[in-house]
């Protein structure tokens, strides 16, 4: 007896599931990946543009429209600020007026700025920077108010105003006492939206004091989190033309230069949380295009100068790249710009309903297929339309967790719920989208798909049964 009723209740589950099941319908994109050119913030080649203050009053406006007339395909730029004329004296209200008018000027070219602060554009820093290191503090303190008017436009700062073009070599201050001064001064000046940047992993270690570029070992150290690299040694030799040394880790300590290896070890776990970048040089060995897609990945390389080395360049121009999918057939060059940065794409959706509720669960798989991860949160949508409704959620996991690189095959599951309180239509569109919460802008997805006014469409459903 108790047999037969138990197997009633089951078919009668079974039958209402059955027709609870079959009460939505679903149809869902399947999509696919692109090789196209995603003109995505923060990210891709740049050119560098160098503006020399002074007291004269200066016509930033046309200056700059001179200058980036022809840059139209970059979303990103190099602005080299030489403040030399102030190496033996505060910078006079003249001055600080000239930057902020330059900064004003640049809002109008479309593109986030890395800023590089110098005193030198020929190798001569020794005869072009401040004799004194509490005048290059000074500089740094009078730039505070510019510097955090301007921030939303900065993607982030590189060095700290010494050195040779402003590399920090070549220049007395290059010592962990002094950078880590100027290092905490230009963190204090700055808005924490701001990444800051040192040339050497090596100076990295100096300044911060610590061994390794964990999220555990940044957490407690807010200029660590924020404090990158840029390498304009890039590819150029075993040791990037100084930046690594040849001894172990074990033998040289943390506050010596590491051999490549280790220095790239070290780049691929710091570089999942503050950003890396600069300039290719020197072809040889180690920038031929398959050694040169291993190690930017490795070093999750968000930027580079479309400049130079354009030998090195015109070799990545001249390979075909083959076994890669859809990039199968591309040129080597425009393979790399592509991956330069984050590259989101959607790998696979899901949307079911909710067995006792009458929600719906929505699923979207991401990847990150780019060399880097970004390095802002941004805000993942999922948008709802119906024919007079429309409904918006919001996706709370972070896509900074997306490294991409040597981790550009881990999928990081996205999950919203719809309660059945808010579906009171029997269709509708459902669409995905990554935004920029500060500018309101949508990021652009590797996907075939074209993006539509509320997103990418991942799907349609129609509740035709159980719906409350």
């Amino acid at each position: 007896m108790k047999t037969g009723i138990f197997c009633a209740v089951c078919l009668l589950c079974i039958v209402f599931f059955f027709f609870y099941a079959r009460g939505m319908t679903v149809e869902k994109t399947q999509f696919t990946e692109s090789a196209r050119e995603l003109k995505n913030p923060d990210r891709g080649f740049y050119f560098i543009y160098g503006f020399m203050i002074q007291d004269e009053e200066t016509d930033y406006a046309k200056l700059v429209e001179e200058k980036y007339r022809n840059d139209t395909e970059t979303g990103i730029t190099l602005v080299q600020i030489n403040l030399q004329n102030y190496r033996d004296q505060e910078i006079s209200s003249e001055g600080i007026s000239n930057i902020d008018k330059l900064f004003c000027a640049l809002e109008s070219i479309d593109k986030r700025l890395i800023v590089r602060f110098l005193y030198d554009w020929d190798g001569l820093a020794l005869g072009r920077e401040p004799g004194r290191l509490d005048t290059v503090l000074l500089h740094m303190s009078q730039l505070e108010e510019v510097l955090r008017r301007h921030r939303s436009q900065i993607f982030l700062m590189q060095g700290l105003f010494i050195g040779n073009w402003g590399e920090m070599n070549g220049t007395p201050y290059a010592n962990s006492a002094d950078m880590q001064r100027l290092a905490l001064e230009l963190e204090r000046v700055t808005d924490p939206s701001v990444y800051l940047s040192v040339r050497m992993p090596m100076q990295w270690r100096q300044i911060t004091g610590l061994e390794e570029g964990s999220e555990q070992a940044l957490s407690d150290h807010p200029l660590a989190k924020r404090l990158g690299l840029f390498n304009d040694g890039m590819l150029g030799s075993e040791s990037d033309y100084g930046t690594y040394g040849t001894a172990e880790a074990a033998e040289a300590g943390i506050f010596a230069p590491w051999s490549r290896k280790e220095e790239l070890d070290f780049q691929e776990e710091l570089c999942r949380r503050v950003p890396n970048g600069g300039e290719v040089i020197v072809d040889n060995a180690y920038n031929d295009f398959d050694n040169a897609c291993r190690d930017l990945s490795l070093m999750h390389v968000t930027y580079l100068n479309r400049d130079y080395d354009q030998e090195v360049l015109n070799k990545w121009a001249g390979e075909i790249v083959e076994g890669e999918g859809c990039f199968d057939g591309m040129d080597g060059l425009t393979y790399i710009q592509r991956h330069l940065g984050y590259r989101f794409l959607i790998a696979d959706t899901d949307i079911s309903r909710k067995f006792l509720s009458g929600g719906l669960t929505v699923r979207v798989s991401l990847k990150n297929v780019g060399f880097a991860p970004v390095y802002r949160e941004l805000k993942l949508c999922l948008t709802v339309c119906g024919e007079k409704e429309r409904l918006e959620y919001t996706m709370e996991q972070p896509l900074t967790s997306l490294a991409g690189g040597e981790h550009k095959e881990d999928v990081l599951e996205l999950e919203a719920e719809i309660p059945s309180k808010d579906l009171s239509e029997r269709e509708y569109s459902l669409y995905f989208s990554i935004v920029d919460p500060d500018t309101g802008e949508h990021i652009l997805l590797a996907n075939e798909q074209e993006e539509e006014s509320f997103g990418y469409l991942i799907g349609t459903v129609r509740l035709n049964v159980g719906r409350k």
